[in-house]
């Protein structure tokens, strides 16, 4: 699964309807993080509609330059649209495992919730490492396992029982990279150094239960996923949505997120 895949109306769906539940929270904690680092050069990669971006526009320091990019430009347009000129915001349409930018660029690189899409993960962390300064900070989270993000299991066990014959296979791809000691030493063979985890819990209210199922379908390719199946995603949405309505009256009236943040250093020579 390739993030190039998010195409036609998944954008705006994706921004509209999951945005604000599962992505926005995680985005301001993301940002946080970054913005105490005090970069002037900040790249991110992966950044889909601006969410994460937004957020670190807000927070970095003022006059700092800020470059989102993602491989997907139907995505980046809608980003690039939530955007003055005048906020010092570049947007550019790259691949995060060939990332068109000279050595030693930026002086952090961020990305949320992307790696689980790049088709050459080793690749995507030597790139983040060449582009950066010595010193400068790679931050960047993955989804914990779906035992911790009941959405995801919901929505693919949902689907699964739809088509039990061929099951959509789409929600095993966000949660795909929860393990972290692959990651770490991923990231100490690509040359990092000084690297920090943290998990970290954001649940959420859900007040619409239908909107988020809506998202949850038609959101991503799940919806292209079914219809290549020869069916319409509709009743997949009000499954789903009773489903999620059952897991949120259980949770007091939120969804259980999690996710994994990492922080690694480039090394000075």
């Amino acid at each position: 699964m390739s993030d190039a895949s998010f195409v036609g109306d998944i954008p705006a769906n994706y921004d509209r309807y999951l945005g604000p539940i599962i992505f926005e929270d995680f985005a301001v904690e993301t940002a946080t993080r970054v913005a105490k680092l005090s970069p002037m050069h900040v790249l991110e990669t992966a950044a889909g509609t601006g969410i994460v971006t937004r957020e670190l526009r807000r927070r970095l320091p003022a006059g700092s330059a800020l470059t989102a990019t993602d491989f997907n430009r139907p995505m980046l347009d809608l980003a690039r649209a939530k955007f003055d000129p005048a906020e010092r915001v570049t947007f550019e349409v790259a691949d995060a495992t060939a990332l068109p930018f000279g050595e030693s660029s930026f002086d952090a690189v961020v990305c949320q919730f992307g790696l689980m899409f790049f088709p050459d993960l080793e690749g995507s962390y030597r790139e983040a490492l060449r582009v950066l300064a010595p010193g400068g900070r790679y931050v960047f989270s993955v989804w914990d396992s779906h035992q911790h993000n009941p959405f995801g299991r919901i929505a693919h066990e949902v689907a699964g029982r739809l088509f039990p014959a061929d099951p959509p296979p789409f929600y095993l791809a966000p949660f795909s990279r929860h393990q972290m000691d692959p990651i770490k030493e991923a990231l100490i063979q690509a040359g990092f150094g000084d690297l920090e985890i943290a998990v970290v819990a954001h649940p959420k209210t859900v007040s619409d239960a239908s909107a988020f199922a809506r998202g949850l379908v038609f959101g991503n390719p799940m919806a292209d996923q079914i219809r290549a199946r020869g069916a319409d995603p509709d009743p997949l949405v009000a499954a789903l949505t009773d489903a999620l309505r059952r897991e949120v009256d259980r949770n007091g009236g939120e969804v259980r997120l999690q996710m994994i943040i990492f922080t690694a250093r480039k090394p000075h020579p």
